[in-house]
C-alpha cells in the first residue's frame, strides 16, 4: 500500500515526514468507534508491518476529545440483538485491534485530550507512549454498562502499566482516571498544554522516526514478547535480538559516525 496516498473511509490519515497520523474524526459525538472503523483500523495496523514508508505513528482525536468508545447507537444497540456467535466475532475483532497495534513494528504515540473512554481507553493503553492534556479523563467504563473489565486485553496490559491495585480499581469501578493521576501512575508520559499536544506528539514521533527503524521494531517486539518470559528466557531472547541488530547497516553507520565525531543518519537497514 502507498501510505502517502492512503485515504481511509472511517478516520483521517496523513503521512508527515515518515510519521503516520491517525485522527478519529467524529467530533460531534466525541469520536466514537463503529463496526467499520474498528475493522479499518485493524487493517491499517496489520498492514504497517510490510512498509518502510511509516516509521512511527501518532493516534489522536478531533475536536478536543480522544475517543468515547463504541458508538451507543451503531454498536451497543445492535450488540443487544446479536447471538453468541456474532458477539464473539465482534469481541475478537475489538481485541484484534489492540493486538495489531502491539504487533505492528512502528512505535505508537497516543495524544489524548478530553474524553478517553471504553474502547478509546484501550486504544490509548495499547499505544507505546501516551501524552495527555490536563483535561484528559480516561475511563475503562465497561462495568458501568454491565460488562466485565476484561476487554481488549485490559486485564493483561493495564496492570503492567499502572500496577495491579490501581488497574483493579479502575476496572472494577469504571471511574475516570484524571490526567494528574495518569501521569503519577505512569499511564501518561507527560501532561501537555492542549494547544501543544499534537505538535509535541509529532515531534516525539519524528525523533523516533529518525532513529534506527529495525532496532526500534526489535525493541517493541521484545517489550511485547517478554511479558510472558521468565528472567532467564528474557535475557537469552534479548541476547539473540541484540546480536541480530548488530548485523544491521545502521549499527555500522553509528560506529562510523561515532569514530568521526558525527551524528549518525539512520536508514532503517
Amino acid at each position: 500500500m502507498n501510505y502517502a496516498r492512503f485515504v481511509p473511509q472511517h478516520f483521517l490519515w496523513r503521512l508527515e515526514n515518515e510519521v503516520g497520523v491517525v485522527t478519529l474524526n467524529r467530533p460531534e459525538r466525541k469520536n466514537p468507534l463503529t463496526f467499520e472503523s474498528y475493522a479499518e483500523l485493524c487493517d491499517l495496523f496489520r498492514g504497517l508491518g510490510a512498509t518502510r514508508e511509516v516509521k512511527a505513528l501518532v493516534i489522536t482525536g478531533a475536536g478536543g476529545n480522544f475517543c468515547s468508545g463504541g458508538d451507543v447507537h451503531e454498536i451497543i444497540g445492535p450488540l443487544t440483538r446479536m447471538g453468541s456467535d456474532e458477539l464473539l466475532k465482534f469481541t475478537r475483532m475489538t481485541g484484534d485491534l489492540v493486538l495489531q497495534m502491539r504487533l505492528c513494528p512502528q512505535p505508537i504515540i497516543a495524544a489524548v485530550d478530553g474524553v478517553c473512554a471504553g474502547a478509546g481507553a484501550c486504544i490509548a493503553m495499547a499505544a507505546d507512549m501516551r501524552l495527555a492534556t490536563a483535561t484528559a479523563r480516561t475511563a475503562f467504563l465497561f462495568t458501568r454498562v454491565g460488562l466485565a473489565g476484561c476487554d481488549m486485553g485490559a486485564c493483561a496490559i493495564l496492570p503492567r502499566i499502572i500496577g495491579q491495585g490501581r488497574a483493579s480499581e479502575l476496572l472494577y469501578t469504571g471511574r475516570a482516571m484524571s490526567a494528574e493521576e495518569g501521569a503519577a501512575w505512569g499511564f501518561f508520559n507527560r501532561i501537555i498544554a492542549a494547544e501543544e499536544l499534537e505538535g509535541q506528539a509529532l515531534a516525539l514521533a519524528a525523533e523516533i522516526a529518525r532513529g534506527p527503524t529495525l532496532a526500534h521494531a526489535m525493541t517493541k517486539q521484545m517489550l511485547h514478547r517478554e511479558w510472558s518470559l521468565g528472567v532467564e528466557a528474557a535475557i537469552e531472547a534479548e541476547a539473540q535480538a541484540q546480536a541480530a541488530c548488530m548485523q544491521t547497516e545502521d549499527f555500522q553507520r553509528a560506529y562510523r559516525a561515532f569514530a568521526a565525531k558525527q551524528k549518525p543518519i539512520f536508514k532503517g537497514d
